[in-house]
């Protein structure tokens, strides 16, 4: 007997390619010929957006194939062809991925549109607000793009250091002498970036991390061959800090759907512990007269 899809699933797909039809006539119907370098077609065209067919010249598409496309009809698509159709429908990065989901295929890795290319300084006042609690934004290679003064006070983040977060971990004297949790955290934190490397396995941007953090530290490489993987989320941390003693967060990485390339680190007193109460004394006038940078002995 052939394979019957579930009732479910058949009821799904059909669903998916409803959407995609419906996703594609709202997409044609918004760009002019003008904007597709085409004559408006005066009183003979009845709405302003293009033509199936004037969308399947322009993509390079046969007009049965894209009629077939924006009916819902199940055929198969590739990426190239959905680009070109997202081309010629003027698609932000967020809707060609929305696109391939709805014709069945993995979306690309998601990019910054050129309208949230601005959005810095608010994710700067973010993490000010964020006070007196640590809070760092990083790129996708974990360089460090910004941080707030207490994570300068309690995890010795400075203008003078490498920038990167996975090398710091690892070298800094700052952050070591500090981090008594470190020996339970190494093997996640570099799990994680492993993580974060399969998502762009070609990049030569984590490569170049990779080699830099290799070449500065033995307990890297042997955690790294271990190929351990793990996805961002939290890390319980136990800090000594030289003025307030034992500070004890929970590290919270999130990502902003419009800056796929910017992780948000936040840390969080852990409950039953008096670190709010010392972090508060910590950034007042008096605490950071003494708290920047200096290694516990």
């Amino acid at each position: 007997m052939p394979f019957e899809a579930p009732v479910g699933a058949a009821a799904m797909k059909a669903h998916r390619l409803q959407e995609l039809r419906e996703f594609l006539m709202s997409r044609r119907a918004r760009v002019t010929p003008a904007q597709a370098g085409l004559p408006d077609g005066g009183a003979r065209r009845r709405t302003p957006g293009l033509r199936r067919e004037e969308v399947a010249v322009l993509a390079g598409v046969g007009a049965s194939w894209y009629q077939w496309l924006e009916q819902g009809r199940d055929i198969s698509v590739s990426p190239q062809v959905l680009d070109s159709v997202a081309r010629v429908l003027r698609m932000s990065s967020s809707e060609r991925r929305h696109l391939y989901v709805l014709a069945g295929l993995n979306p690309p890795a998601p990019e910054v549109e050129e309208a949230d290319q601005q959005m810095c300084e608010g994710l700067r006042r973010l993490i000010d607000t964020w006070m007196p609690y640590p809070a760092h934004i990083m790129d996708q290679y974990w360089n460090c793009v910004m941080y707030n003064d207490a994570a300068a006070m309690v995890l010795g983040m400075r203008p003078d250091r490498t920038q990167n977060c996975l090398v710091n971990f690892f070298t800094d004297p700052v952050y070591r002498s500090r981090a008594k949790s470190w020996g339970v955290n190494a093997p996640q934190v570099v799990a994680q970036y492993r993580a974060a490397c399969s998502e762009c396995p070609d990049d030569e941007g984590f490569q170049a991390v990779v080699a830099e953090a290799s070449q500065a530290s033995e307990e890297f490489v042997e955690l790294w061959q271990r190929r351990d993987i793990q996805p961002g989320g939290q890390l319980a941390k136990e800090m000594e800090h030289p003025l307030v003693g034992a500070l004890f967060f929970e590290s919270t990485q999130l990502r902003v759907p419009a800056r796929p390339d910017l992780t948000i680190v936040l840390h969080t007193p852990q409950p039953g512990t008096d670190t709010a109460s010392r972090m508060e004394w910590l950034s007042s006038p008096e605490g950071r007269r003494g708290s920047m940078y200096p290694v516990a002995g």
